[in-house]
């Protein structure tokens, strides 16, 4: 048994997920840039909405690359479904790209914090778009995005805390993989009514 699962088996309730949900793991994408356009266009919108926006410009763009979303028309994008102000931010993130190496390797050295404060300097990047960075595409492993409604509502039907400190309380028990925990909780979101 892994570490995760020890700690997180701790808790009664992260048990029964784990037994109910399988393995859950932390799968680091591969094409960075595209992952993070893939939490811009995910910004406020339903699961539903952002999928079939995203598969719109997606096809659109071919290759997801700073260059393509840089060479892409504004037009061609918005009647893809994003708001003039996502193709704006989808940008601004392309440019950051190709001017600051925000890759893996390029953010290794930095912790959670430093790569939230680097790419919260995108506008159009903010702390949840940012922990999607950390969570899907730096994989790291203590990551409680409490500013996404899903791990909020998860939470709240879970454990029956409906403030964030005592959300926070909560998933400090599975310190520090508090990102399998929200794997987890995710799992039971999208399973609930």
């Amino acid at each position: 048994m892994t570490d995760w699962k020890a700690v997180l088996r701790a808790d009664p309730v992260m048990a029964d997920l784990i037994a109910t949900y399988g393995d859950r793991r932390l799968r680091p994408a591969e094409n960075q840039f595209r992952r993070l356009v893939v939490s811009i266009v995910n910004q406020q919108l339903s699961t539903a909405s952002a999928a079939a926006i995203r598969e719109r410009v997606f096809d659109r763009l071919g290759e997801v690359t700073p260059a393509t979303v840089l060479a892409a028309d504004r037009d061609t994008l918005r009647d893809a479904g994003l708001s003039g102000t996502k193709v704006d931010y989808l940008r601004n993130a392309a440019t950051a790209f190709r001017e600051r190496d925000l890759t893996r390797e390029g953010l290794a050295d930095y912790d959670d914090e430093a790569v939230i404060d680097e790419l919260t300097t995108i506008t159009g990047v903010g702390r949840w778009t940012a922990e999607m960075y950390l969570l899907f595409v730096l994989g790291r492993e203590d990551v409680l995005p409490l500013g996404d409604l899903a791990v909020r509502r998860g939470l709240e039907d879970l454990y029956g805390c409906a403030s964030r400190p005592a959300m926070r309380a909560v998933a400090d028990d599975w310190r520090p993989y508090r990102s399998y925990g929200t794997l987890y909780v995710w799992a039971h979101y999208e399973d609930s009514p």
